[in-house]
């Protein structure tokens, strides 16, 4: 399977700049090529294939003086950003013809200097992990980075990112195999909420951290500070790089947290089943700022690839699945319920259930069910999981580099 792994970097200021400048080649190279196919596409001309935008418009656009000055820098970066260009077309003409499922995914758009995040992408032929803990990247140098943990395997693929708050990051991809965890006995199921972040069907009740709302109030001074700041000035590029970190803290908070509460989880139950929840819907309700603050699809993700890589079970169960309505004990559909209403009294047996327990012991016993009758279902949580995050994953094996990383 394959696993990412991201670490934060320190580029000097030559480097930094050096970085700016691939960013905008791969940028470049990325908007030529779209634009081709955009131009072949509107004229009812055949689809332009890879090995021609490559000769057009990285070759031999070398060698014009309009943009002489993509030699400067790894033919390596402009190669994989036609190929990311691929993988966008690939995962579009996949959603319209139904091969991909899940949401309908958008055709490729154009890239600005302006977007939020910047990146480009390396293969093992254009970089390597030196002795001393840094990492040497092509026509960029050899780059300090923050060390947290070392590497399981060598990686197949490097992504150095900057985010909008201006931190460097690199994140590699790398090929492992699963570390099965010893087997227990114990299932969950998990009902997720607002107010109550999780309910698990064996009592636990993880409370929500709610890190937006407790930052409302500096995020809302610092929107105010960037607003007063006059278009194009120093002072907002400045303010405007507060508000970004400020977020980033927030977002942090909420991954690293999500993490913790995820592998907790994991490694205490043999089989985990959670709810296929509507996210995107919830999200345009007067609720989506709780809903996103809460994180629930980036939770779920952690459960499902933490499962495929410890050798547990994950499950969803269905969206429409009555949950909240039928009676844990006695099986009886008691109707539908306000949200106001937290607990209960079940008509046909007496019992008295706390909504969102009775919810969890549900969907414990309704994973249960599909996973008895589900086809092949002994080896599901030991299928081959993708990177996460933005990439395609790993590409050619190239140059060796080495496995593990000393502490700097």
């Amino acid at each position: 399977m394959q696993l990412r792994y991201n670490f934060r970097v320190y580029p000097d200021a030559s480097q930094r700049s050096a970085l700016a400048k691939a960013f905008g080649c791969a940028r470049v190279v990325w908007n030529d090529c779209l634009r081709d196919r955009r131009e072949a596409h509107a004229a009812g001309l055949p689809y332009v294939k890879s090995a021609e935008l490559s000769r057009v418009r990285i070759t031999q656009a070398k060698r014009n003086a309009e943009r002489a000055w993509l030699a400067d820098v790894s033919a390596v970066v402009l190669q994989q950003s036609l190929r990311d260009l691929d993988t966008a077309y690939k995962n579009f003409f996949d959603s319209v013809g139904g091969k991909r499922k899940g949401r309908r995914v958008s055709p490729p758009r154009y890239k600005s200097k302006k977007d939020a995040r910047q990146s480009i992408r390396l293969n093992t032929n254009a970089f390597s992990l030196q002795e001393d803990g840094r990492v040497y990247v092509a026509k960029i140098g050899t780059i300090k980075v923050k060390w947290s943990r070392r590497l399981p395997a060598a990686p197949t693929s490097l992504t150095v990112v900057l985010d909008s708050s201006g931190r460097y990051f690199m994140s590699f991809v790398v090929n492992t195999e699963p570390e099965v965890l010893p087997e227990v006995e114990s299932e969950v199921g998990i009902d997720l909420g607002l107010t109550t972040f999780a309910v698990l069907s064996d009592g636990t009740k993880i409370s929500s951290p709610r890190f937006l709302r407790r930052s409302e109030k500096k995020l809302r001074r610092l929107q105010k500070d960037l607003s007063r700041k006059v278009k194009g000035s120093k002072n907002r590029a400045k303010a405007r790089i507060k508000l970004a970190r400020q977020h980033a803290k927030v977002a942090d908070r909420r991954r690293d947290w999500h993490h913790k509460a995820s592998t907790q989880i994991i490694r205490d139950n043999q089989a985990v089943y959670v709810e296929d929840l509507a996210v995107a819907g919830l999200a345009r309700t007067r609720l989506a700022k709780s809903v996103h603050d809460a994180g629930w699809s980036a939770f779920v993700n952690m459960l499902e690839y933490k499962a495929a890589r410890h050798g547990r079970y994950f499950g969803k169960i269905g969206r429409f699945e009555p949950t909240s309505q039928v009676c844990s004990s006695c099986g009886i559909k008691d109707g539908p319920k306000p949200l106001h209403v937290r607990e209960w009294t079940c008509k046909a047996c007496g019992a008295v259930h706390d909504r969102d327990d009775n919810a969890s012991k549900n969907t414990l016993a309704a994973g249960r069910a599909d996973r008895l009758n589900a086809s092949q279902s002994a080896d599901k949580t030991r299928t081959r999981v993708l990177a996460q995050c933005d990439e395609a994953g790993s590409h050619r094996d190239g140059h060796a580099t080495v496995a593990g990383i000393p502490a700097p």
